[in-house]
């Protein structure tokens, strides 16, 4: 791993990086530890779409029908975590989806800017 991307297998957040196809490319440290009862490492060269019950197998799929974002809020075991599944590209065409999931330690501030 390049000192780029080291950074990455550290960060206090679930990554996980697919191809276009849903094929599982990559998981950081925290995404290998959340899914760790799904497989964990194990889940790399895998189908996310395969990770998915019903009906969040049908959202996950029109993200890379529609080459869009998804972003949510999910409260599980007294933890609640922002979900961020955002597209990327490269050289300007889709190449998958990259899910962020990032733990909120309580309320949060709001700072509206346009106020």
């Amino acid at each position: 791993m390049s000192a780029l991307t080291a950074w990455i297998e550290e960060l206090p957040a679930a990554v996980t990086v697919t191809a276009a196809d849903g094929t599982i490319l990559a998981m950081n440290a925290r995404a290998r530890e959340a899914y760790a009862a799904g497989g964990g490492d194990a889940l790399i060269g895998t189908n996310v779409l395969d990770c998915h019950p019903e009906p969040s197998r049908t959202v996950a799929a029109g993200l890379y029908e529609r080459q869009s974002a998804n972003h949510y809020l999910v409260t599980q075991e007294g933890h609640t975590r922002v979900v961020h599944q955002v597209p990327w590209y490269r050289g300007g065409v889709f190449a998958g989806i990259v899910e962020l999931v990032f733990s909120i330690p309580g309320p949060l501030p709001h700072h509206d800017r346009d106020a």
